[in-house]
């Protein structure tokens, strides 16, 4: 398997009613992501398309692995007003196989015209710890205000992390804390669409 597509993490929840060293000089993005549009991204040759134009052209690699994997989950996310497609495959509780591309913010539209779809909002902030490691701390929005949860990217799922004292319980591979799961719980409350 291609290393370069293996997504390696850990994930925390964190107790964000006391002091928050993750907003001391971290770089700070607005993103706002989309779950359930597979049913609406095809492909087409070696193009992902969405009906009304083309989201991305994968190369060759991407193409073999997007072909030889069949459980494929989309994202729509859009950071800071760029909007980034991903395909991921869970392949055990702490990896997953990762396809990402910046698409055209159109097309990208076009494709949430298709909705609604369940969605989060958060704010991230980018946090080096002691170890140098750089973790993402996520303080979500709406109706999830007050959840915050971070994750930490590895080279190995054995890999040594320093964990901060802030942090709290671990959910690596819970799937009922994933993103996808939050917004899949929210989609039909009053509140959220």
């Amino acid at each position: 398997m291609n290393e370069e597509y293996l997504e390696i993490e850990r994930r925390f929840l964190v107790d964000g009613r006391e002091e928050k060293p993750w907003r001391n000089g971290s770089q700070r993005s607005i993103i706002k992501q989309h779950y359930g549009i597979e049913a609406h991204v095809h492909l087409n040759e070696s193009r992902l398309e969405v009906e009304g134009g083309t989201l991305t052209e994968l190369s060759e690699d991407e193409l073999a692995l997007y072909i030889a994997v069949d459980d494929w989950a989309a994202r729509l996310r859009i950071c800071d007003g760029t909007c980034i497609l991903t395909c991921k495959s869970r392949v055990s509780t702490s990896v997953a196989r990762e396809l990402e591309w910046v698409v055209n913010e159109e097309v990208a539209q076009t494709l949430l015209a298709k909705g609604p779809f369940p969605h989060v909002e958060k704010t991230r902030y980018m946090w080096k710890g002691e170890d140098g490691l750089l973790w993402e701390i996520d303080e979500f929005e709406g109706v999830l205000a007050g959840l915050v949860l971070a994750e930490v990217e590895l080279k190995r799922p054995d890999e040594a992390v320093a964990i901060p004292a802030w942090m709290g319980q671990e959910i690596t591979g819970l799937a009922s804390w994933s993103n996808r799961s939050l917004a899949q719980t929210l989609a039909f409350t009053p509140e959220h669409s």
